[in-house]
């Protein structure tokens, strides 16, 4: 486990100071954007605004889950803390859906009555809102396919790229035409947009909680390889599981044919390097068991880990 520790480590600390720059100039334009929203009485601003802050919330939170993550496995925790990233992306899904929840509120509550809004200054603030969240999407880009939790953490951001996107589009048509519902119907479409990301963040990290089977492997074919290695009969009790982003995990029984223990171990090197080369798989744990044991009696050969 350790390599497997250390890999996800070394991912973290890449991925740390983007976020650190990236939660600094999300900090500075929602200072912007709330005096802008306050001054301009644009809600899409003001919803931005909002959204900002939550983002700032969930940068920091994938901050902090980093720092958890790259602590050493103990007695009691022998994973570690490689799991807090994935509730941290938890926790920013359900937050992002609580955001659209509220932005749809807050537009239903324009339509109902319509307000005055200073069209000129929206855009201006929108405008350096953008460009920061532009740079914001180029820092995280990287470590978002790598990890679930930056991968939150980018949704967040892609949210408030299209929030400022809304809003400069709300402007130009509320200073070209006077149209003010431009303003809530742009908001309804930028929770939209928000609600579809972070379905599918929560949606990721429940399976990774709920130990699925990861997206990228089939265990079809997962059995089919480990049928091919000499010495396979047959393969049973088969799990297969995601620790964190990027670590995946086997647990299995393995029937193979009557030999020296020192084959059997040829064995099991031979699977382990196939899961690890064709579906990243380099955690497992493999029970062997003997073609000519006593039915109901595994060999007394001990379990092999990778390391």
């Amino acid at each position: 486990m350790s390599h497997q520790h250390h890999a996800a480590e070394q991912r973290d600390a890449n991925a740390s100071q983007p976020l650190k720059i990236t939660l600094f100039l999300v900090l500075v334009i929602m200072v912007a954007e709330i005096l802008g929203g306050v001054f301009s009485n644009s809600l899409a601003l003001l919803s931005d605004a909002g959204h900002m802050l939550t983002d700032a919330l969930a940068l920091g939170l994938s901050l902090l889950a980093m720092n958890l993550a790259r602590r050493p496995a103990t007695a009691t925790k022998t994973f570690g803390y490689l799991r807090a990233e994935i509730m941290a992306a938890l926790a920013n899904g359900v937050v992002l859906i609580l955001i659209s929840v509220v932005i749809f509120y807050e537009a239903y509550q324009r339509f109902q009555a319509t307000a005055t809004i200073k069209g000129p200054l929206m855009l201006i603030v929108a405008g350096i809102g953008l460009v920061a969240n532009i740079i914001g999407l180029y820092l995280l880009r990287h470590g978002s396919r790598k990890s679930i939790n930056v991968k939150a953490a980018f949704w967040h951001i892609i949210g408030d790229t299209m929030s400022s996107v809304g809003v400069i589009a709300a402007g130009i048509i509320i200073q070209l035409t006077g149209w003010t519902l431009a303003d809530p119907i742009l908001a309804i479409v930028i929770g939209v947009v928000i609600l579809w990301g972070a379905v599918r963040i929560v949606k990721e990290s429940l399976d990774i909680l709920l130990e699925s089977v990861p997206p990228h492997v089939e265990m079809k074919k997962v059995t089919a390889a480990i049928k091919r290695v000499s010495g396979v009969e047959d393969i049973h009790e088969i799990h297969i599981w995601t620790i964190t982003s990027g670590v995946y995990a086997l647990s299995a029984h393995l029937k193979i044919t009557d030999r020296m223990v020192s084959q059997s171990s040829d064995i099991m090197t031979l699977v382990n390097r196939i899961l690890a080369s064709e579906f990243n798989i380099t955690h497992t744990t493999l029970q062997l068991e003997c073609e000519n044991c006593p039915t109901g009696v595994e060999c007394s050969l001990p379990p092999k880990k990778r390391k």
